[in-house]
């Protein structure tokens, strides 16, 4: 695998790296020897799987207060969408910062996002799939939603939103002792 380390601080791409034959390829999408040489959380606790039937669809921004904070490793397995991760670690120099990129069943790359971002991601094609590894289990008192177009973060969303559920369109916006967990 080849890990990319991007202007978030702790968040990453990852390619994986094909060994090819006239059969195909094969390639390693998860290994924890190499996880663990970039000290990147390996505590794998589940796996989820999220399908989009629709084009514009939207999920997020979504991420658990500690302690149960998740680390999420995010792969398309078909169609097309794209992923936005946001710093929302209050020491990060990266704080309130935000990345996007285009997954795909084609390009195959996946994004890390460390314990303290939140995450989203809109459908580029109907019939979106996409499957994502996480390190703690899901724990709703812990859960946390910022609305998809909160203007502090300024996310500049590639297409019109089409369809949205409820509770993502009326997420409140940033609220720093809310969302950060000073408050409940």
């Amino acid at each position: 695998m080849k890990f990319h380390e991007l202007h978030l601080a702790g968040a990453y791409i990852i390619e994986i790296e094909k060994n090819s034959d006239e059969r195909g390829f094969f390639a390693r999408i998860y290994c924890r020897k190499e996880f663990d040489d970039l000290v990147l959380d390996t505590n794998i606790v589940h796996m989820n799987d999220s399908f989009s039937q629709s084009k514009g669809t939207l999920h997020g921004i979504h991420y658990q207060l500690p302690p149960k904070a998740e680390t999420k490793i995010i792969r398309c397995i078909k169609g097309a969408l794209w992923d936005v991760i946001v710093d929302l670690r209050k020491d990060s120099p990266t704080f309130g910062k935000w990345h996007g990129e285009t997954l795909t069943a084609d390009n195959r790359k996946m994004m890390y996002a460390p314990k303290g971002f939140g995450h989203a991601f809109i459908s580029l094609e109907d019939n979106t799939e996409l499957i994502y590894l996480v390190t703690e289990f899901y724990a709703p008192e812990c859960e946390r939603v910022i609305r998809w177009n909160d203007p502090k973060f300024g996310i500049k969303w590639p297409i019109k939103p089409l369809i949205i559920s409820d509770k993502d369109n009326n997420a409140p916006d940033f609220n720093e002792p809310y969302h950060l967990g000073f408050v409940n």
